[in-house]
């Protein structure tokens, strides 16, 4: 079964790759595909968006294309940056990419006390298709807080902020076989790669 990863995120891809089994599926993702237009997130919630993505990619490279929309939402911003996780730092007007999206976070609450800093990262999968049409989604989600300084040196993303307090490391200070068990990505997947096997597809 051929199967696209929409994204053209690396660490994305590796995680979808680790999670779902390397072997099980003819992979691809975005990056090998730079004459495709790129899909428009116009969605109001990640499962909207995930979906534009899944039957686009499928659409247009005439494959099953699996997509994620995932993204940080802080309490004390009242669930943002959302689904604008990604451009957090274009849409303030601060910049471009994961260090100026951090920048942007840490100045947003320099004044917002610890206690009152609780997030949770959100994921959201759709499968397509080759027809663009969504067979599977699934979505969840993880607990947790944002500190003052990124710690870390793995992972991608607001990984460096993102805090545990049960286990006292943000995501970014995880192995990834820690990172996978107990990550929104990594819980959506299980629950995706699940909902493949029951609908008994390749």
């Amino acid at each position: 079964m051929r199967l696209i990863i929409a994204t053209a995120n690396q660490g994305k891809a590796k995680e979808f790759r680790e999670m779902l089994g390397a072997e099980r599926f003819e992979w691809s993702d975005l990056s090998s595909h730079h004459d495709v237009p790129e899909a428009e997130e116009t969605g109001k919630t990640f499962r909207a968006n995930a979906c534009l993505k899944a039957s686009h990619y499928a659409r247009h490279l005439k494959s099953w294309a699996l997509a994620d929309d995932s993204g940080l939402a802080v309490d004390a911003l009242r669930g943002s940056p959302g689904v604008l996780s990604a451009r957090w730092a274009m849409v303030n007007g601060t910049g471009k990419g994961d260090a100026a999206n951090n920048a942007t976070l840490l100045k947003q609450l320099e004044s917002v006390p610890d206690e009152q800093r609780t997030a949770r990262f959100v994921c959201c999968l759709a499968l397509s298709d080759p027809q663009g049409r969504i067979i599977l989604t699934t979505q969840d989600a993880v607990e947790g807080r944002i500190i003052d300084v990124p710690r870390g040196t793995n992972g991608f993303g607001y990984d460096p902020l993102f805090f545990f307090p049960e286990l006292q490391k943000t995501t970014a200070e995880l192995q990834p076989e820690q990172k996978h068990a107990i990550s929104h990505r990594g819980k959506a997947l299980r629950r995706m790669k699940a909902l493949i096997d029951r609908a008994g597809l390749p």
